[in-house]
Protein backbone atom coordinates (compact mmCIF):
# COMPACT_ATOMS: atom_id res chain seq x y z
CA UNK A 1 0.00 0.00 0.00
CA UNK A 2 1.09 3.54 -0.96
CA UNK A 3 0.78 6.26 1.45
CA UNK A 4 0.92 9.54 0.73
CA UNK A 5 2.35 11.18 3.89
CA UNK A 6 6.17 11.01 4.27
CA UNK A 7 8.16 11.68 7.71
CA UNK A 8 9.94 14.43 5.28
CA UNK A 9 8.75 17.71 3.10
CA UNK A 10 11.18 20.00 1.20
CA UNK A 11 11.10 23.40 2.23
CA UNK A 12 13.14 26.34 0.21
CA UNK A 13 15.18 28.37 2.83
CA UNK A 14 17.04 31.12 2.35
CA UNK A 15 20.33 30.60 4.37
CA UNK A 16 22.30 33.10 5.78
CA UNK A 17 25.85 33.49 7.14
CA UNK A 18 27.20 36.60 8.00
CA UNK A 19 26.74 39.35 4.99
CA UNK A 20 26.56 36.10 2.24
CA UNK A 21 22.75 34.27 1.60
CA UNK A 22 21.94 31.70 -1.06
CA UNK A 23 18.61 29.58 -1.49
CA UNK A 24 18.65 26.51 -0.50
CA UNK A 25 15.79 23.07 -0.59
CA UNK A 26 16.11 21.47 2.52
CA UNK A 27 13.75 18.23 4.33
CA UNK A 28 11.70 19.05 7.49
CA UNK A 29 10.43 16.78 9.91
CA UNK A 30 6.56 16.43 8.84
CA UNK A 31 3.63 16.66 11.14
CA UNK A 32 0.28 15.59 10.46
CA UNK A 33 -3.15 15.08 12.52
CA UNK A 34 -3.89 11.25 12.83
CA UNK A 35 -7.42 10.53 13.80
CA UNK A 36 -7.66 7.27 16.44
CA UNK A 37 -10.97 5.16 15.65
CA UNK A 38 -12.37 3.08 18.12
CA UNK A 39 -14.64 0.59 16.91
CA UNK A 40 -16.25 2.85 14.40
CA UNK A 41 -16.28 5.90 16.77
CA UNK A 42 -13.81 8.77 16.13
CA UNK A 43 -11.78 8.99 19.89
CA UNK A 44 -9.31 11.77 19.60
CA UNK A 45 -6.33 12.49 16.86
CA UNK A 46 -2.52 13.27 17.49
CA UNK A 47 -0.40 15.30 16.41
CA UNK A 48 2.72 13.05 14.94
CA UNK A 49 5.55 11.67 12.53
CA UNK A 50 3.78 9.87 9.91
CA UNK A 51 5.49 6.93 10.47
CA UNK A 52 4.43 3.89 13.05
CA UNK A 53 1.25 4.79 13.33
CA UNK A 54 -0.58 1.88 14.65
CA UNK A 55 1.90 1.37 16.63
CA UNK A 56 1.45 5.26 18.07
CA UNK A 57 -2.28 4.08 18.62
CA UNK A 58 -2.14 0.30 19.82
CA UNK A 59 0.53 1.71 22.21
CA UNK A 60 -1.80 4.67 23.14
CA UNK A 61 -4.42 2.46 24.25
CA UNK A 62 -2.10 0.06 26.46
CA UNK A 63 -0.83 3.34 28.11
CA UNK A 64 -4.42 4.27 28.83
CA UNK A 65 -5.25 1.30 30.61
CA UNK A 66 -8.00 0.64 27.70
CA UNK A 67 -6.56 -2.81 26.51
CA UNK A 68 -4.21 -4.82 28.81
CA UNK A 69 -3.30 -7.01 25.86
CA UNK A 70 -2.67 -7.48 22.16
CA UNK A 71 -5.52 -10.30 22.56
CA UNK A 72 -8.03 -7.43 22.96
CA UNK A 73 -7.54 -5.99 19.38
CA UNK A 74 -9.48 -8.15 17.17
CA UNK A 75 -8.51 -5.70 13.94
CA UNK A 76 -6.26 -2.81 13.42
CA UNK A 77 -6.09 -0.71 10.06
CA UNK A 78 -3.98 2.07 8.53
CA UNK A 79 -6.29 4.03 6.06
CA UNK A 80 -4.39 4.56 3.11
CA UNK A 81 -4.14 8.45 3.10
CA UNK A 82 -1.94 7.61 6.54
CA UNK A 83 -4.22 9.80 8.41
CA UNK A 84 -6.82 7.52 10.28
CA UNK A 85 -5.88 4.53 12.21
CA UNK A 86 -9.26 1.93 12.90
CA UNK A 87 -9.14 -0.35 15.32
CA UNK A 88 -11.63 -2.67 16.42
CA UNK A 89 -11.55 -4.23 19.86
CA UNK A 90 -13.46 -7.57 21.73
CA UNK A 91 -14.54 -5.48 24.20
CA UNK A 92 -16.85 -2.45 24.06
CA UNK A 93 -14.55 0.60 26.10
CA UNK A 94 -16.81 3.64 26.47
CA UNK A 95 -14.90 6.62 25.32
CA UNK A 96 -13.38 8.88 28.04
CA UNK A 97 -15.23 12.06 28.62
CA UNK A 98 -12.58 14.58 28.80
CA UNK A 99 -9.40 13.96 27.20
CA UNK A 100 -6.35 15.98 30.03
CA UNK A 101 -4.06 17.92 27.02
CA UNK A 102 -0.65 16.61 28.07
CA UNK A 103 2.74 18.75 28.87
CA UNK A 104 4.89 20.55 26.35
CA UNK A 105 4.79 21.24 22.23
CA UNK A 106 3.19 18.50 20.50
CA UNK A 107 2.42 16.98 23.45
CA UNK A 108 -0.44 14.06 23.67
CA UNK A 109 -3.70 13.60 25.04
CA UNK A 110 -4.46 11.58 28.26
CA UNK A 111 -7.63 10.39 30.06
CA UNK A 112 -5.90 10.51 33.27
CA UNK A 113 -4.21 13.58 35.25
CA UNK A 114 -2.11 11.25 38.43
CA UNK A 115 -2.36 7.95 38.82
CA UNK A 116 -0.03 6.91 41.73
CA UNK A 117 1.23 3.00 40.96
CA UNK A 118 0.24 -0.02 43.03
CA UNK A 119 3.27 -2.34 42.27
CA UNK A 120 7.09 -1.20 42.49
CA UNK A 121 9.57 -3.14 40.12
CA UNK A 122 11.83 -4.80 42.35
CA UNK A 123 15.90 -4.26 42.78
CA UNK A 124 16.42 -7.45 41.36
CA UNK A 125 19.80 -6.64 39.41
CA UNK A 126 22.28 -3.69 39.66
CA UNK A 127 23.25 -1.84 36.47
CA UNK A 128 27.07 -0.20 36.61
CA UNK A 129 27.78 3.22 35.11
CA UNK A 130 29.16 2.40 32.18
CA UNK A 131 26.06 0.78 31.06
CA UNK A 132 24.63 3.73 31.24
CA UNK A 133 27.22 5.70 29.10
CA UNK A 134 26.99 2.73 26.64
CA UNK A 135 23.56 3.06 26.25
CA UNK A 136 23.07 6.91 25.52
CA UNK A 137 25.72 6.56 23.37
CA UNK A 138 23.55 3.96 21.36
CA UNK A 139 20.76 6.05 21.61
CA UNK A 140 22.87 8.80 20.01
CA UNK A 141 22.96 6.43 16.96
CA UNK A 142 19.77 5.48 16.48
CA UNK A 143 18.50 9.11 15.43
CA UNK A 144 18.10 8.17 12.10
CA UNK A 145 15.19 11.04 10.88
CA UNK A 146 17.03 13.59 13.63
CA UNK A 147 20.34 13.38 11.43
CA UNK A 148 18.68 14.70 8.92
CA UNK A 149 16.06 17.00 9.86
CA UNK A 150 16.55 17.80 13.18
CA UNK A 151 13.31 18.76 15.17
CA UNK A 152 12.49 15.33 16.31
CA UNK A 153 12.53 13.28 19.78
CA UNK A 154 14.14 9.88 20.22
CA UNK A 155 12.69 7.06 21.99
CA UNK A 156 14.54 3.57 22.93
CA UNK A 157 13.73 0.58 24.43
CA UNK A 158 16.92 -1.03 26.25
CA UNK A 159 17.83 -4.11 28.03
CA UNK A 160 21.01 -5.06 29.76
CA UNK A 161 22.35 -5.68 26.40
CA UNK A 162 20.89 -3.67 23.90
CA UNK A 163 18.79 -1.41 22.22
CA UNK A 164 15.40 -3.52 20.88
CA UNK A 165 13.15 -0.80 19.62
CA UNK A 166 13.73 2.95 18.97
CA UNK A 167 11.46 5.06 17.93
CA UNK A 168 11.32 8.91 16.13
CA UNK A 169 8.62 11.71 16.13
CA UNK A 170 7.70 15.02 16.55
CA UNK A 171 5.83 14.17 20.11
CA UNK A 172 8.12 12.89 22.88
CA UNK A 173 5.01 11.32 24.43
CA UNK A 174 4.09 9.55 21.10
CA UNK A 175 7.29 8.03 20.94
CA UNK A 176 6.18 5.99 24.18
CA UNK A 177 3.48 5.12 22.86
CA UNK A 178 5.09 3.52 19.55
CA UNK A 179 7.38 1.59 22.17
CA UNK A 180 4.23 -0.14 23.99
CA UNK A 181 2.87 -0.59 20.45
CA UNK A 182 6.06 -2.27 19.04
CA UNK A 183 6.54 -4.48 22.08
CA UNK A 184 2.43 -5.80 22.27
CA UNK A 185 2.26 -5.84 18.29
CA UNK A 186 5.67 -8.28 18.32
CA UNK A 187 3.74 -10.26 21.54
CA UNK A 188 7.72 -9.94 23.45
CA UNK A 189 8.06 -10.06 26.96
CA UNK A 190 11.46 -8.42 27.74
CA UNK A 191 12.71 -8.62 31.68
CA UNK A 192 15.19 -5.58 33.05
CA UNK A 193 13.19 -2.90 30.73
CA UNK A 194 15.49 0.47 30.26
CA UNK A 195 13.63 3.47 28.13
CA UNK A 196 16.40 6.54 27.44
CA UNK A 197 14.42 9.39 25.41
CA UNK A 198 16.01 12.74 24.10
CA UNK A 199 12.71 14.56 25.51
CA UNK A 200 12.13 16.17 29.27
CA UNK A 201 10.54 13.55 31.56
CA UNK A 202 7.42 14.70 32.56
CA UNK A 203 5.00 13.16 34.81
CA UNK A 204 2.86 12.10 31.86
CA UNK A 205 5.91 10.37 30.41
CA UNK A 206 6.70 9.01 33.88
CA UNK A 207 3.42 7.46 33.53
CA UNK A 208 3.90 5.51 30.21
CA UNK A 209 7.21 3.99 31.25
CA UNK A 210 5.99 2.58 35.07
CA UNK A 211 2.56 1.13 32.64
CA UNK A 212 5.68 -0.41 30.41
CA UNK A 213 7.12 -1.83 33.59
CA UNK A 214 10.48 0.24 33.00
CA UNK A 215 13.20 -0.36 35.86
CA UNK A 216 15.05 2.25 34.69
CA UNK A 217 14.17 6.06 33.09
CA UNK A 218 17.41 7.92 31.34
CA UNK A 219 16.74 11.27 29.34
CA UNK A 220 18.99 13.39 27.79
CA UNK A 221 17.51 16.35 29.51
CA UNK A 222 15.90 17.25 32.89
CA UNK A 223 12.96 15.60 34.70
CA UNK A 224 9.72 17.45 36.60
CA UNK A 225 9.09 17.59 39.82
CA UNK A 226 6.38 15.29 39.50
CA UNK A 227 7.74 12.94 37.57
CA UNK A 228 10.72 13.00 40.26
CA UNK A 229 8.17 12.23 42.75
CA UNK A 230 6.34 9.30 40.35
CA UNK A 231 9.58 7.66 40.48
CA UNK A 232 10.23 7.72 44.26
CA UNK A 233 6.95 6.42 44.90
CA UNK A 234 7.18 3.63 41.98
CA UNK A 235 10.68 2.17 42.47
CA UNK A 236 11.50 3.20 39.05
CA UNK A 237 15.47 4.72 38.91
CA UNK A 238 15.30 8.05 37.27
CA UNK A 239 18.13 9.61 35.30
CA UNK A 240 18.36 12.82 34.19
CA UNK A 241 21.14 15.32 31.74
CA UNK A 242 22.80 12.05 31.07
CA UNK A 243 25.71 12.10 28.38
CA UNK A 244 28.57 9.99 26.99
CA UNK A 245 30.22 10.21 30.28
CA UNK A 246 27.98 11.70 33.25
CA UNK A 247 24.61 11.80 34.59
CA UNK A 248 22.19 12.88 37.53
CA UNK A 249 19.98 10.51 39.60
CA UNK A 250 17.07 11.70 40.55
CA UNK A 251 15.69 8.70 42.61
CA UNK A 252 16.30 5.22 43.22
CA UNK A 253 20.08 5.48 43.34
CA UNK A 254 20.54 1.70 45.13
CA UNK A 255 19.39 0.15 41.64
CA UNK A 256 22.70 1.33 40.10
CA UNK A 257 26.25 -0.10 40.81
CA UNK A 258 28.56 2.85 41.12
Amino acid sequence: MTLTVHPFLPVSILRVQETQSEQEEIAVVNEISLTLTVNGEEWLSFMCTPIHQIELSIGFLYNENIINSIEEVVDVRLCESGDNVDVWLSSSPKKPSLWARTSGCSGGSSSRIHSTPNIAPKITQRYPAQLIYALVDLLYRQQSLYKTSGGIHTSALCDRERVIFSVEDIGRHNTLDKLAGMLLLRHLQIDNKIILTTGRVSSEMMQKAIRLGCEIVVSRTSPSALAVQLAQESGVTLIGYAKRNQFNVYSHPERLDL
